[in-house]
């Protein structure tokens, strides 16, 4: 194997590298920004559930027991 051979070769390797690598930043950039979104979207659901989880135990703690009256009298 001759030297220009070898140095088309490893031409051709670095810029299979730079176009992987390219492309994995461009996956990682994505991730990046789909795990932001998820992240915001959780902290929301997470102070919705907080303002409402009181209110949300009590109506289904009377559901239920109005549920039980309702099966044990038909």
């Amino acid at each position: 194997m001759n030297l220009e051979t070898r140095i088309e070769q490893l031409e051709m390797k670095v810029a299979f590298q730079e176009d992987n690598i390219e492309t994995l930043n461009s996956e990682i950039f994505e991730q990046q920004r789909k795990l932001q979104l998820l992240s915001e979207q959780v902290a929301i659901l997470a102070t919705k559930l907080k303002e409402h989880t009181p209110n949300q135990l009590a109506s289904e703690k009377k559901r239920c027991a109005h549920r039980i009256i309702n099966t044990l009298i038909c």
